[in-house]
């Protein structure tokens, strides 16, 4: 899948899905691949996968990254949807 990422955020979380993307923030910012660790522990936790089955395949140094994920396509946007749809719930 396409990620977008924006690192040195406050919080790691899922943005939007926008142009056939999926934006994330980060808190780590990009140096020695902290930021990538973020990102497939980020996706790995919203997935309910474990790291091992998420990795970033191409795009290790670029703001947009291609993900592989261990999951169907099916399954990773009804987890993608979920958590965006949590994420914009008001807080009680």
């Amino acid at each position: 899948m396409s990620v977008r990422v924006t690192p040195g955020s406050g919080r790691s979380t899922l943005v939007e899905v926008a142009a056939d993307e999926l934006r994330v923030r980060v808190a780590s910012l990009p140096v020695d691949g902290r930021a990538n660790d973020a990102v497939v522990r980020l996706l790995a936790d919203v997935l309910e996968l474990k790291t091992r089955q998420v990795s970033i395949a191409g795009g290790p140094h670029s703001r947009s990254k291609l993900v592989w994920v261990d999951l169907g396509v099916d399954g990773t946007v009804a987890a993608i949807d979920r958590a965006l749809s949590r994420s914009s719930q008001p807080k009680r």
